[in-house]
């Protein structure tokens, strides 16, 4: 059973039941009715709702400033640092036993979080997945690519879900809070859990068109999904053994090299150039095998830069906290 909010005021929580954590970048015109949805769909829990600000350049953040409603905190970010960033900040404010996500959009509906809960609760799992059913998106732009993604992620990763995507999504907050979010890995937040041993459902949701605002997605995305989602596969299964990887790699090139190189200085008929082919194909390989190899490692040096010194990728350049509505009336 889900915990109903208490009879007591507020400010006497030391810890709420389930922190709703929303990340917006330009998001003007959308914020106060998600959050009047927010506040109607969980009414009967004890809740907060967490405002990240990622930099918005049109007037989100003065339209967030101007709601009175003491289970508010807006966190506004110095500049854009992107959504991974921008989620990471809000999971580590939040201070719920259940962390919920969603997006800032109005296109997720809050009511679904209740059901989400609540199977979190009854089947003791760490992960409810939301998958988003008759989206009401762009196809070729949103749906199809997004279709693409999720099936590669099936057959890459073992991972059976249907919607990594979907933004509504609800954690315990000890599984959230162990997520390391960098670059732009917001997107892959299910795989990282499932890569620490988290235990996930998916669960069908609705999903709404946009009304305000334009979409921040676009088809530009997937080389990035892509690469990203190469670098999760080796995370996966080369993290702690990544001799077994470029090991086996680099003997293979040494001995394909070696013998190609043979074959070649066997032929003897003036007439035939593979030599400089061979050469040319060789040398493509390996400039590919560096560069693939550089990318890796990076990547590995920018988590290690974070998580050896407890460093956040982002600076919250201020918090409110509205006060309590009697405050306001008083």
């Amino acid at each position: 059973m889900l915990t109903p909010r208490p009879l007591s005021n507020h400010k006497s929580i030391k810890r709420p039941y389930i922190s709703v954590v929303v990340c917006v970048y330009n998001e003007a015109g959308n914020s106060q009715p998600l959050l009047l949805q927010i506040d109607s769909a969980l009414q009967t829990l004890d809740y907060e709702i967490i405002y990240v600000n990622d930099g918005s350049t049109d007037p989100t953040l003065a339209e967030l400033l101007s709601i009175r409603h003491e289970r508010l905190t807006i966190l506004d970010l110095q500049k854009n640092y992107g959504q991974s960033a921008a989620l990471a900040a809000g999971i580590d404010a939040a201070r719920g036993t259940f962390i919920a996500t969603m997006d800032g959009d109005q296109q997720n509906d809050p009511l679904d979080i209740l059901p989400m809960l609540r199977v979190a609760e009854e089947q003791d799992v760490d992960l409810v997945v939301g998958h988003r059913q008759n989206r009401q998106d762009n196809a070729w732009l949103r749906r199809f690519p997004s279709q693409l993604a999720n099936k590669l992620i099936r057959k890459t990763v073992g991972l059976r879900i249907d919607d990594n995507g979907c933004a509504l999504k609800v954690f315990r907050a000890d599984v959230a809070k162990r997520i390391g979010l960098y670059g732009e890995l917001h997107r892959f937040i299910t795989i990282l859990a499932h890569f620490d041993g988290a235990r996930i459902v998916q669960l069908p949701v609705r999903h709404h068109a946009r009304r305000i605002g334009q979409s921040k997605y676009g088809l530009g995305r997937t080389g990035r999904v892509l690469s990203d989602l190469l670098f999760l596969v080796f995370i996966k299964r080369y993290m702690h053994r990544p001799m077994h990887l470029f090991g086996g790699l680099g003997l293979s090139l040494m001995l394909g090299g070696f013998f190609l190189a043979m074959r070649f200085l066997w032929v003897t008929d003036p007439g035939v150039n593979g030599l400089d082919r061979f050469a040319v194909g060789i040398v493509w390989l390996l400039a590919g095998l560096q560069f693939l190899a550089f990318g890796i490692v990076l990547e590995i040096q920018m988590r290690t830069y974070y998580e050896s010194q407890n460093k956040k990728n982002y600076i919250i350049r201020r918090t409110y906290r509205t006060p309590s509505l009697v405050q306001a009336i008083a």
